[in-house]
């Protein structure tokens, strides 16, 4: 399994109150799966995506990666089990402004330590993964919206990770950009590539192969509703 959360609980300290911001929540991802995860605002989405992520640390309970007690790790030792195994996709981009595409891309392999020509070489199969080859001495300022995204997508892919985090990666882009890179998260995914994915929107959801919904920071049932299956990958490519 790629990851498994056992009885996870985070709790926040805001003066002497205690916010719960994740509470015992069991849950598992398989390699090459896709999961949305979903809820209202304030339900632990985010808070559940940064644990993942080892950008937090469980108040209790347990995380393991690919078999992994991470919770048992030094900060040093979570930060280079991040750098090497997950990428990482936000709303905002988190582009360098005055840095190239390329150099945006090449950042994760400059916290590892790669060799010059491993990183620009890396960077430029990245940027043709996502079909901007053409863009890669271009800056932020210069691409649009969706181009931004797929610069941050591809910064992501780099150091070939087995898991791609999302924190609504198309809350900030026009229908058709969300749609290109939603279609990019599909085709990663089919090169087996597990992707977990922030959304509130039920049509970026249903491209996921499983969804978790989220409330007041527990596992919760999917609301009931109309049925609304997977959405075929043929048709959006």
């Amino acid at each position: 399994m790629l990851v498994e959360l056992e009885s996870a609980c985070k709790v926040y300290r805001k003066g002497p109150e205690r916010v719960r911001a994740l509470w015992e929540v069991d849950a598992a991802f398989g390699e090459g799966e896709f999961v949305a995860l979903m809820g209202p605002s304030g339900s632990g989405k985010t808070t559940l995506l940064n644990i993942i992520g080892c950008l937090d640390n469980l108040t209790a309970g347990r995380y393991l990666l690919e078999g992994q007690d991470v919770t048992r790790l030094n900060p040093i030792r979570l930060a280079e089990v991040r750098n090497r195994r997950i990428g990482f996709v936000f709303q905002g981009f988190h582009l360098l402004p005055r840095a190239t595409a390329a150099e945006n891309v090449q950042l994760p392999l400059v916290y590892a330590g790669a060799t010059r020509r491993r990183r620009r070489e890396s960077a430029h199969a990245a940027l043709e993964r996502v079909g901007l080859a053409d863009r890669r001495d271009f800056r932020p300022e210069e691409l649009s919206g969706g181009q931004r995204q797929r610069v941050a997508i591809a910064r992501a892919l780099v150091n070939e990770p087995s898991l791609i985090l999302a924190d609504e990666p198309t809350g900030s882009l026009d229908p058709q950009a969300a749609g290109e890179v939603m279609e990019l998260f599909a085709r990663l995914n089919d090169d087996g590539i597990a992707i977990v994915l922030v959304t509130h929107q039920e049509e970026v959801a249903r491209l996921a192969r499983r969804k978790i919904h989220l409330a007041d920071g527990r596992v919760v049932p999917e609301p009931a509703g109309p049925a609304s299956p997977p959405q075929d990958r043929e048709t959006v490519r």
